[in-house]
């Protein structure tokens, strides 16, 4: 099903996703997805509910990238809301968002991992923070601690959008779209597709 509120005839009804959509090697793509990921470090993570079938959408710090840069890792209490969404449907979506408006968006699936040898690789003292010391010996915070989880996303699809123009190259270009009414062309869309990632999986 698809929605349409307008009849442009033969010319494009959405010019801006023409100009913008761009394609450049598989590799260059996930090093720059991999390399906004970690400019951003912060993203919204986004699960469904299971006793209301509800969106919701959490920040969570990015911990790890995983099989080459294209998945990314969370630390997670596995004593929280998150992890019983994903326990009961786990379909996801992780979103970056910079103050400029470049954006990614990583649909896939996640799973709840506690292997100690992955926590322990990644872990960080400022978890601990998070989790608090009960008190009892076990339930410290540490990498040992069983609470300590990880969210692995493993993509699907990917889609991005960064510019390759400076904060003056893009004035321009915006003054001359509203001006002209021809698009401004400073961003460019980039896709990372499911057989593209399957491929890079295959060799990471």
């Amino acid at each position: 099903m698809s929605y349409s509120n307008a009849d442009t005839g033969d010319k494009p009804a959405n010019p801006a996703a023409i100009k913008s959509n761009d394609d450049i090697p598989i590799g260059d793509k996930v090093l720059q997805l991999s390399e906004f990921m970690d400019k951003c470090k912060f993203a919204m993570m986004t699960t469904r509910v299971g006793s209301t079938g509800q969106l919701v959408s959490r920040c969570m710090a990015l911990s790890a990238k995983e099989t080459g840069g294209i998945d990314p890792l969370f630390f997670t209490n596995t004593e929280s809301g998150k992890t019983d969404d994903v326990a009961s449907d786990p379909s996801i979506n992780i979103s970056f968002l910079d103050v400029s408006g470049q954006w990614a968006s990583i649909s896939g699936v996640a799973e709840i991992s506690t292997d100690r040898a992955l926590i322990s690789k990644h872990y960080t003292p400022a978890l601990k923070a998070w989790l608090g010391d009960l008190g009892d010996g076990t339930h410290d915070g540490g990498p040992n601690d069983p609470r300590v989880g990880a969210i692995n996303v493993k993509a699907k699809t990917i889609t991005y959008s960064v510019y390759e123009k400076g904060i003056f190259g893009r004035a321009v270009e915006y003054a001359k779209g509203a001006a002209t009414g021809e698009v401004p062309g400073y961003n460019k869309i980039r896709e990372i597709t499911e057989s593209e990632i399957e491929a890079w999986r295959k060799e990471h």
